[in-house]
């Protein structure tokens, strides 16, 4: 964001090109690969992996704003320092806890689809992305319009609903209700993820943002998908059966674990006023 004069508006359009890019993988992978239950698709991400990698390295230079003074400082460790107040520490929990549940979607949902009936399921998920780009689109007028803590609010309340729609499609075998839980998910996610990154920009001194990016990263990239991948297959194991029952009760408890999340922040999390700028 160093290189963004304003974040709110145009961030969202920058990570707009990842969203392109999930979409086209979903639809190479199922139309032009025939790769949604084969190893074919783990070799041509790898591939796209390495592609991007040496694109990357055509970036502009980019130095941190403040300056590693410690062992610390320079392996990102003072960005734990932030837990010590409490907005960041419930916003980072929070967000752990929900990529908890979140992991799922990405794990299940095309099997679900392919219970369901659908023979192209990857090229179905990438109705999220189309939701996604919408939502990205948005996203920069809505923050200037409602505080951040109302976004993430109606982030997780909406990815209570999208969950629940995921198991009544279960319990009732109709596919439209598990696609129109994956197309809430491209909402939900650019409004909790995409916000949360301008927040950190907003509320967290300069010297400390590559820190505070790095510490999201790591809760909604690493512990929480760590934790869910784990959490998530032993709810799958216990309760899904190979004649497609109990789908209902797995959507239900992930559903339940986000209702969760949204009651803590709900009740710990304060934040400031409307277009309130405390990093300087």
């Amino acid at each position: 964001m160093t290189h963004l004069k304003n974040g709110e508006k145009q961030f969202p359009l920058v990570r707009l090109g990842a969203t392109l890019g999930w979409m086209a993988a979903g639809w190479l992978t199922s139309y032009v690969l025939n790769a949604d239950n084969s190893p074919v698709v783990g070799y041509a991400a790898a591939a796209a992996r390495i592609i991007g990698g040496i694109c990357a390295l055509s970036l502009p230079l980019t130095l941190p704003l403040g300056v590693a003074t410690s062992w610390r400082s320079r392996l990102g460790f003072n960005a734990f320092s932030l837990l010590k107040q409490r907005d960041h520490c419930v916003f980072f929990v929070v967000t752990a806890l929900f990529s908890i549940p979140l992991a799922a979607f990405y794990m299940y949902a095309p099997e679900l689809l392919e219970a369901l009936g659908d023979q192209h399921p990857m090229a179905t998920m990438s109705v999220a992305q189309i939701s996604e780009v919408v939502a990205m689109l948005l996203v920069g007028s809505v923050m200037l319009r409602f505080r951040l803590k109302v976004l993430l609010m109606w982030a997780l309340g909406f990815s209570v609903l999208r969950f629940g729609m995921s198991a009544y499609a279960g319990e009732s075998g109709l596919i439209d209700w598990h696609v129109g839980g994956i197309a809430l998910h491209g909402v939900c996610y650019t409004f909790y993820f995409i916000t949360a990154q301008v927040f950190l920009d907003r509320r967290v001194a300069p010297g400390l943002r590559g820190q505070a990016q790095g510490l999201l990263s790591l809760v909604s990239n690493g512990i929480g998908p760590l934790v869910g991948a784990v959490m998530c297959g032993w709810l799958h194991q216990h309760y899904v059966r190979g004649n497609g029952q109990g789908w209902m009760e797995f959507w239900a408890i992930l559903a339940a674990m986000i209702a969760a999340c949204l009651m803590i922040f709900a009740m710990f999390y304060r934040g400031i006023g409307k277009n309130i700028k405390v990093a300087k």
